[in-house]
């Protein structure tokens, strides 16, 4: 607070003046600690056409919050008569709100309103969805960081904590947020999608094909988009080489993709021994494999493999969601339809494609019921900027097949199960889309039920009235 300023800004200090003393020190220390209690510091970031105030008071001392009703992330209806209690970065304790107060807590009184965990994008794209193709494809890597950044910290602001990023050059943006150097969610990162020559990562021009003997890398090679790897041994490098980079699970290409180039969706991709050499890669490192994949040939072989977790699914067919059920597979997939929400496909060809993954979006789902898969839930938005803030909205349109509690589950603490599959490698070790004492306080205060009117999920900036991330209050507009 106070600080010794000499005349000559050029002369040091006077080493006997007043400033230097004990007593001084004490007081100065004093002083400095209660005024930072009583005016916390706050920045603020613009969010849409109005602003935030994100400050650190969680972290400052326990907070209880009073007056609620909650939605514990496990549950198919809400709970009153509680209190949350939040201390560092954890939930200290849930209990009946006539329970005598905790030392020292700043109370937060919610005003009756909905509490709920932390939204989950299962399969979220944090460069992918930040920016227009064309701008991945020739921009500089700086500036394509930058601009992640900021979608970055509105995904956040969306009420999503956490992402689980499938595929993508994230490493770099996941260290600045979890630095505090910029605003975001938690990351679980994939890095690099590992793809066969003509699969869905491989976006090389046909003039740059046949590859000649010492070619340097193709422009999302050397961006770290993805990672074209031909038979066992390279698929095997390309996997320690993710891992290496941080990767807390890994991603092939096992099928055709509506957004690449060259392989029709109805194609597969890699055989049984290149999947393995993945799988073997990422099991010595206590985690898995997810696999983009939407027909059965391409998951069956997959399967075989040792995979762990299909992304999409849409055109499985029966015997093959019987597969998946007996083999405890996770299937991690998307309300893909024909609607305002959809990827937008700058070809007719892109569009045919998506035309078919949008026809297998209903069976999908009812194989998914039928044999009780552990299914998560994503958005998987690609290269086009103004669609993110739909992220909420996507998941709202699972009320084709499931309840409101369902969806808010399947968005919680389903997507949180599947973020621990990633074990020792789990970037943030601990309890996630849930509210129960031990687990990490990632909250959203809602002002509204979402179980009942699930849409107030699509206009977070209005009814989300507090955010907290790893404790910290990021959004207060109480």
């Amino acid at each position: 607070m106070f600080v010794c300023a000499p005349d000559d800004e050029r002369a040091p200090p006077r080493l006997g003046c007043l400033c230097h003393s004990p007593a001084f020190a004490r007081l100065n220390r004093r002083l400095s600690a209660k005024f930072a209690c009583s005016a916390p510091a706050v920045s603020t970031f613009a969010a849409g056409s109005g602003a935030v105030s994100v400050s650190s008071l969680g972290r400052d001392g326990p907070i209880a919050f009073v007056n609620l009703s909650l939605f514990d992330g496990r549950s198919d209806a809400l709970r009153s008569g509680l209190e949350v209690v939040v201390e560092g970065n954890l939930i200290k304790s849930v209990r009946p709100a006539a329970a005598a107060g905790s030392a020292g807590a700043r109370t937060i009184d919610c005003g009756g309103r909905v509490m709920m965990p932390g939204l989950i994008d299962a399969h979220w794209h944090a460069i992918f969805a930040a920016a227009p193709f064309n701008v991945l494809m020739t921009a500089d890597v700086g500036y394509i960081t930058l601009i992640a950044a900021e979608e970055a910290r509105r995904t956040l602001m969306r009420g999503f904590t956490s992402v689980r990023d499938m595929a993508g050059p994230v490493f770099g943006l996941k260290r600045a947020i979890d630095g505090g150097v910029t605003a975001g969610p938690r990351i679980w990162p994939s890095g690099a999608m590992i793809s066969q020559t003509g699969g869905h990562g491989d976006f090389r021009l046909p003039y740059e094909i046949p590859t000649p003997p010492g070619a340097p890398l193709s422009r999302a090679d050397a961006l770290g988009a993805g990672a074209i790897a031909d038979g066992a041994d390279r698929v095997l490098m390309r996997a320690r080489e993710q891992l290496m980079l941080g990767a807390s699970q890994l991603k092939l290409a096992a099928g055709g993709g509506v957004s690449s180039s060259y392989d029709p969706i109805d194609v597969s991709q890699y055989t049984e021994p290149e999947f393995r050499a993945a799988v073997d890669a990422a099991e010595n490192w206590g985690t898995y494999v997810a696999v983009h994949a939407y027909t059965p040939r391409a998951i069956k072989t997959a399967i075989r493999a040792g995979v762990r977790c299909i992304e999409h699914g849409h055109l499985m067919d029966e015997a093959t969601a019987q597969l998946i059920a007996d083999n405890d597979i996770w299937l991690s997939t998307q309300p893909f339809l024909a609607n305002e929400y959809s990827n937008r496909m700058p070809t007719p060809e892109g569009e045919a494609k998506a035309r078919q993954v949008y026809a297998g979006t209903d069976a999908a789902y009812g194989f998914a019921r039928k044999y009780k898969l552990k299914t998560a839930w994503g958005t998987d938005l690609l290269f086009d900027p103004a669609m993110t803030a739909h992220q909420g909205a996507i998941l709202t349109t699972l009320g084709q097949w499931y309840s409101p509690a369902e969806i808010l589950r399947m968005a919680t603490s389903v997507n949180g199960d599947l973020l621990a599959m990633s074990g020792p490698r789990n970037p943030y070790p601990g309890t996630l889309g849930v509210i129960e004492e031990g687990a990490l306080a990632d909250l959203i205060l809602v002002d509204g039920d979402p179980i009942a009117n699930l849409k107030l999920i699509a206009d977070p900036e209005t009814n989300f009235l507090l955010i907290m991330k790893d404790g910290r209050i990021v959004k207060d507009a109480l």
